[in-house]
């Protein structure tokens, strides 16, 4: 009776950590996607520009002053 029991619970821990394991395989949203109606009608303008941009030491920051600057 213990042996059985013990192997029930080994085998359906396994199938947990296996389930637990394999989770989602796609990511839902892409970084390439669009996030608003905004930036797609930026984009459709070739007027998008960048949420972020790298500084002098490589690591990403905002980019605000691109996107805080006058237009034209």
């Amino acid at each position: 009776m213990r042996s059985s029991t013990l192997r029930i619970l080994v085998i359906s821990g396994l199938l947990a950590g296996i389930a637990a394991g394999s989770g989602c395989q796609k990511v839902l949203f892409k970084k390439t996607d669009p996030r608003t109606q905004f930036e797609t009608h930026d984009r459709l303008r070739q007027r998008y520009v960048p949420l972020e941009e790298q500084n002098v030491f490589g690591e990403p920051q905002p980019a605000l002053r691109a996107r805080l600057s006058p237009e034209y």
